[in-house]
């Protein structure tokens, strides 16, 4: 799944770094604010993607003295860290322009509207069929009969999150932009141009609330899935020698690492190392996200 999850970060970063550089071209020609907040949009999104390639590569590191539990927490450091650019680096500049737009709204250019609307529809396909299509089909599959946003609550996956959201909110974006694009040219003020670049700019401040939500909340020491703790509960109670489990304590290090301890009753007489090693089998059988485990047998 890992695999999975950077295929998408790459689809992602070569569709936005294309897409940035034809739309600012567009923005030029056609003076379009909304255009720019589009531009901008995807100058963000193609530095999250680096944030995101980031943190994907420095969550692999090996565990050492100093990080003594690996670094997979990294992949969230610089998750919310995309939170905080599309905050900051897109939304309210966004914001700003559209503002200074309607307050300024008279139409200096009316050359480049169908090159604009071409260049909307080309970065359209390339967000939809190469990034977002992609992310959509595998959030589905990982989600099963689950509902979308019980996924989104309960997924440790950041990366698919993050470019789930931003490759909605890029073509929800496409639409608003072309649609500001459309009445400008048809009423001949630029407010409405304006008012799809602020409207892009609440579109990213949503997004950017939501992801810093989530991140903040596996930064800080989320716990397993249910179904994960479910799983590994039923794991111990599932070896003989275990008479009943006290405490069971998870947290999600990564996507695809869990740290598990629990307090553990075996029943008397019983060699407590040797059951000890068939309760860490089992729950590694059981759930194999699971790397490090920490039993600790307690008196009945």
């Amino acid at each position: 799944m890992a695999s999975e999850s950077k295929k998408l970060i790459l689809l992602a970063l070569s569709a936005n770094a294309g897409i940035a550089v034809t739309k600012f071209a567009a923005a030029a020609i056609s003076g379009s604010t909304a255009m720019l907040a589009e531009a901008i949009h995807s100058v963000a999104d193609t530095g999250n993607q680096l944030f995101l390639l980031r943190g994907d590569s420095v969550s692999r590191y090996k565990a050492d003295v100093t990080h003594p539990f690996g670094r997979g927490k990294s992949m969230y450091f610089w998750s919310f860290m995309v939170a905080v650019v599309l905050f900051v680096g897109g939304a309210t500049i966004s914001i700003f322009n559209g503002w200074e737009r309607i307050q300024n709204p008279e139409v200096h250019e009316s050359e480049g509207l169908i090159f604009s609307l071409a260049v909307l529809a080309i970065a359209g396909a390339f967000e939809i069929f190469v990034a977002w299509i992609p992310a959509v089909r595998q959030f589905n599959r990982l989600r099963g009969t689950k509902g979308a946003w019980q996924m989104i609550k309960e997924s440790k996956d950041s990366a698919l999150i993050i470019v789930l959201f931003e490759d909605t909110a890029a073509v929800v974006g496409l639409f608003v932009a072309a649609a500001g694009l459309i009445l400008t040219h048809q009423t001949g003020t630029a407010v409405w141009d304006g008012l799809a670049s602020i409207i892009i700019g609440l579109i990213l401040i949503g997004v950017a609330l939501v992801i810093a939500r989530e991140m903040s909340a596996l930064l800080v020491g989320e716990s397993a899935s249910r179904e994960n703790r479910t799983a590994i509960r039923v794991a111990i109670l599932g070896v003989p020698p275990v008479h009943h489990v006290e405490r069971l304590l998870t947290m999600q290090m990564s996507a695809h690492e869990i740290l598990v301890t629990a307090d553990v009753a075996f029943d008397e007489g019983v060699d407590e190392v040797g059951a000890i090693e068939e309760v860490e089998a089992a729950i590694r059988t059981a759930c194999p996200d699971v790397r490090r485990i920490f039993i600790e047998p307690v008196r009945r």
